[in-house]
């Protein structure tokens, strides 16, 4: 027994070491637990860092690019994120001198960085496009290349130590089953010295340990699963963030999240564009923006109809639409609102959400239907009336004039028959303008020569129109001919001009403009009275006092007119309106108060060729003198030499100012100086006729040019003494200025 006792008393004492052990073992065991638990925290941190500092990089590049401020805003965002984190990240690795030497290496230079790109921003929003060149050459990719270095450094520093602390917690697990096994077989030897009971109690702690063990396992298996399915949940959930930021910031409505004091929640690009939204506005500011109006733009909207106001108190709506006329003087914008109410947890409404689609061109289009379906019926009616007005005509005027010609022995009644007989044929000079406005009148197409047309009514103009009101014309050399009836065209364009310079009392410009130009499907879809296809476009412009739109809504109705009484009858607009119309084309006019108004004349083009004018009564007169061309145009020289070679004249061509200048220091003799005002070589046509006068005083000098504002026009006229031939010009008027010129 005292054997036994001390045999016990050793295996007793020998348990307690091991226990001691096992103990110690399993205490390092759990904070090698805890460790690799830190070191999976440390690894999913920089995971996190990663994309955090490429979409901060990312962000800035395409702001710097783009100027989008979206990108703007989300490098604002990922920056603001990044050193917070950083810090967080230097925290976490600061028991590990070299991870923590990594990591606010890093910070450093991604804090460098965010400075960089900060810069970059401000000098993108700036518009300061050179110096942000100039900095994107300077950026460090060094630092971006050391950046990386460092986080992968640290990555496997930790991996590393993960491994490491793995290992250290197999080889203590084994140790520690070794102890253990170590403990049961001391744990047997002593039951054989004690009861059977105490083999019971040996089984026991054997299923024990064997149930810690398959726990262990377990509980390890469940860790790694659980760390896989984390970062996998956090990568879908970035991902969806993403692609429903994309979609919500491209939606062409515009979406405005409010709460129930009208503050703005949430809101897209579409509404900073649409409705002027910009960050910080409430609801209540947006409405100062702009007077609201019902559907009719007439009947102003209370406060509590606005769809904000409906849908905070529970309404849901789709498909109101308003008018909003902005106080700052902008067109209207006509909307379609869609609102729904948002409720919390308990039901209790929390704030709305307002979709706002924008239909003004619909409407416009619909408004331009309107204009063109009115003015169809009324011309419909006035051709009817101007109908029966002429048959009625006929009677009176073959009336009056047999009592004109039956009361020459009586004076006075034949006086009166007289002025019965002049009333007539006022009479019948407006219906013919009502006729015209109905496209009824008999017209006489023919293949038109467009340019020729503008040119020479132009010269009909400038006396008519007075010298306060400059003439100005830019043709387009190839601009296609036209069928029309030509002078129908030159009755429309003499209305226009009169109709122009009334708007211009104290004087002004006038523009006439040629170009060929091509109606398509979309245009022709925004303007219901306009067919698709190619049209010669003449166009008229002043710099009058304009018209506001309610005006331009019937600027083209007969007897319409803004004139005092007796100053105008209304049907000179009209008239243009007709005539384009029936000879199938289309009409548009631009106008804004204060600035001046533009009609455009849209024709149909010709498919034959331009059918002769009448002939020039006079020929053209000829010369023998000797001419210097100066003319930096090649093909224009070349024109130019061959036209006056023609008429008999000799020629010197030089193509600029100081190969003209070279020739006449050489001795070259002419008689009259043809240059163009505006060349390249550093001297203009000015100044070139300025230097040869000082060499060769009394020279004759004429220029010409494609210009109206250049170095011989000032104030609108041309100077005292100065020929000018505009560009482009004809043969005749060639032979005209020249000798014009030289006989002057």
């Amino acid at each position: 027994m005292p054997s036994q006792r001390i045999i016990l008393g050793i295996g007793l004492a020998i348990l307690l070491i091991i226990g001691a052990a096992s103990i110690g073992l399993d205490l390092k065991s759990r904070s090698d637990a805890a460790s690799v638990d830190r070191a999976l925290g440390i690894l999913s941190k920089i995971s996190d860092m990663r994309p955090l500092l490429r979409r901060t990089e990312s962000a800035a590049r395409a702001f710097a690019l783009s100027g989008d401020q979206e990108f703007a805003r989300e490098y604002r965002e990922a920056s603001d994120a990044t050193l917070p984190a950083l810090a967080a990240l230097v925290e976490a690795v600061k028991d590990n001198p070299t991870e923590k030497r990594l990591i606010e290496e890093t910070k450093a230079l991604v804090e460098r960085q965010i400075a960089f790109n900060g810069e970059l921003i401000r000098l993108r929003t700036a518009g300061d496009s050179a110096a942000v060149a100039a900095l994107v050459n300077q950026e460090d990719r060094a630092a971006t290349a050391a950046i990386t270095e460092n986080l992968e450094k640290a990555v496997a520093e930790e991996r590393r130590l993960l491994f490491a602390r793995r290992a250290e917690s197999e080889t203590n697990g084994t140790l520690l089953l070794a102890i253990d096994l170590a403990g049961v077989l001391l744990i047997l030897f002593l039951a054989i010295l004690l009861t059977v009971s105490t083999r019971r109690s040996r089984r026991q702690l054997q299923d024990s340990l064997s149930a810690t063990k398959a726990t262990n396992e377990a509980l390890e298996a469940a860790v790694a699963e659980r760390t896989e399915h984390l970062v996998a949940a956090h990568e879908e959930l970035r991902l969806s963030a993403v692609v429903l930021r994309s979609t919500f910031h491209s939606m062409a409505e515009a979406v405005l999240v409010i709460d129930t004091r009208g503050e703005v929640l949430l809101s897209n690009p579409a509404a900073e564009k649409m409705l002027r939204y910009r960050p910080g506005m409430t609801v209540e500011h947006l409405r100062s923006l702009s007077a609201v109006f019902h559907a009719d733009g007439v009947t102003p909207l209370p406060v509590h109809d606005m769809p904000a106001s409906r849908a905070l108190r529970g309404e849901a709506f789709d498909a109101s639409e308003i008018v909003l006329r902005p106080v700052s003087g902008d067109p209207p914008v006509h909307l379609v609102i869609s609102g729904r109410p948002l409720r919390d947890a308990s039901g209790a409404i929390s704030g709305a959400a307002l979709v706002y689609h924008d239909i003004t061109g619909s409407r416009e289009t619909e408004h331009k239907l309107q204009q063109a379906q009115k003015l169809d019926a009324i011309g419909k009616l006035t051709g009817g009336v101007a109908h029966d007005f002429n048959n009625m005509l006929t009677v009176i005027t073959g009336t009056t004039e047999t009592l004109v010609a039956n009361l020459a022995h009586e004076p006075a009644l034949q006086k009166t028959a007289e002025l019965i007989d002049q009333a007539a044929e006022r009479c019948s000079e407006l219906i013919q303008h009502l006729l015209a406005f109905a496209r009824r009148q008999p017209l006489q197409p023919r293949n038109v020569d467009i340019n020729a047309t503008v040119l020479d009514i132009a010269k009909l103009l400038r006396p008519t129109l007075g010298e306060q009101i400059e003439v100005n014309s830019i043709l387009e050399h190839e601009v296609a001919i036209a069928h029309i009836d030509a002078s129908q065209l030159a009755n429309s364009l003499l209305n226009m001009a009169i109709n122009a310079r009334d708007a211009m009392p104290n004087g002004g410009k006038l523009l006439l403009e040629t170009r060929n130009v091509v109606l398509d499907e979309a245009y022709a879809q925004a303007n219901p009275d306009a067919k698709p296809g190619p049209y010669v476009m003449l166009a008229v412009s002043d710099t009058g006092a304009g018209m506001p739109q309610e005006v331009l809504d019937k600027v083209f109705e007969p007897f319409f007119t803004t004139k005092e009484v007796g100053k105008g009858s209304g049907l000179g607009l009209s008239m243009v309106y007709g005539f384009v119309k029936q000879s199938g084309g289309h009409i548009r006019i631009y106008s804004e108060v204060g600035h001046g108004t533009t009609i455009k004349l849209y024709l149909p083009p010709a498919r034959g060729q331009v059918e002769a004018g009448p002939p020039a009564a006079a020929p053209l007169p000829h010369g023998n003198e000797t001419i210097m061309v100066v003319e930096d145009d090649a093909l224009v020289r070349t024109f130019v030499t061959t036209q006056l070679q023609s008429l008999g004249y000799r020629t010197v061509a030089a193509a600029n100012g100081p190969a003209a200048m070279k020739l006449i220091e050489g001795g070259q003799a002419f008689d009259l100086l043809f240059t163009d005002v505006i060349m390249p070589g550093g001297m203009t046509g000015r100044e070139l006729a300025d230097k040869v006068l000082k060499l060769r005083p009394g020279i004759k000098v004429l220029y010409t040019s494609g210009y109206t504002d250049n170095a011989i026009v000032h104030q609108g006229r041309l100077d005292p003494g100065v020929l000018l031939l505009t560009k482009p010009y004809r043969k005749s008027q060639l032979a005209n200025m020249v000798r014009r010129a030289l006989s002057g």
